[in-house]
């Protein structure tokens, strides 16, 4: 089995990690990542476009010109869609654009995204990330041992660290996120993951968990 390199907070080896991709998900399915990932972009959408309708429009209502006559093709108003200045015929309307899929379904995206990363060799372990107090320069110290400054970054604690996400959020292209609420668009928008061994352990015990039952679900 491969085994991962955990570091500490000066990039030196202190340790190795055993781990396979099929350990948090049995094959990594791109539909389902791609299903996902659209989903949670859809719902960040505010959906607040919309234009006006002819009755939105400001202007009278009165006839252009009389309707015969004139030589002209027959007018309405001036705020008639075919015209300058007047309403939309299609008018776009606020609209929501959320919906969801299976939970369980989310939960194995989410694994699925995470053991791409460890597939790819994009995710670099790291013995543990404390901080006394919110400290960005060395946070920025952490990273640039691990060699993680280049480029997009999400960090993943076991829980909810503070001082870890106050020391983070300053530096551009890194985010932080619990194990917990890790999600397939969190993990694929970031070109690596930093993570705790404490952390991945958590995702592996609940990706077992969740085969385990998908497993009896399936012989039931």
């Amino acid at each position: 089995m491969p085994k991962l390199t955990v570091h500490d907070a000066k990039g030196k080896k202190v340790g190795t990690y055993t781990i396979e991709p099929t350990d948090l998900a049995p094959r990594i399915n791109k539909q389902l990542l791609h299903d996902a990932v659209v989903m949670y972009q859809a719902n960040k959408r505010q959906g607040s476009h919309q234009t006006k309708t002819r009755a939105k429009v400001s202007g009278t209502t009165k006839k252009l010109y009389r309707q015969k006559g004139t030589g002209n093709a027959r007018a309405g108003s001036r705020r008639s869609g075919i015209r300058r200045g007047g309403g939309h015929i299609h008018a776009i309307r606020n609209r929501d654009y959320s919906y969801s899929l299976p939970r369980k379904a989310l939960q194995l995206a989410a694994r699925m995204a995470i053991a791409s990363k460890v597939r790819d060799g994009e995710l670099t372990l790291i013995d543990k990330l404390e901080f006394d107090e919110p400290k960005t320069k060395d946070m920025v110290g952490i990273l640039q041992h691990l060699g993680c400054s280049d480029e997009s970054l999400l960090i993943a604690t076991s829980g909810n660290v503070p001082n870890v996400y106050k020391s983070a959020r300053n530096i551009q292209d890194v985010s932080v996120s619990p194990a917990a609420e890790l999600n397939a668009l969190s993990v694929l928008s970031s070109r690596r993951l930093l993570i705790t061994p404490e952390a991945l352990d958590q995702i592996k015990a609940r990706a077992s968990g969740g085969q385990d039952s998908e497993t009896k679900g399936a012989g039931s």
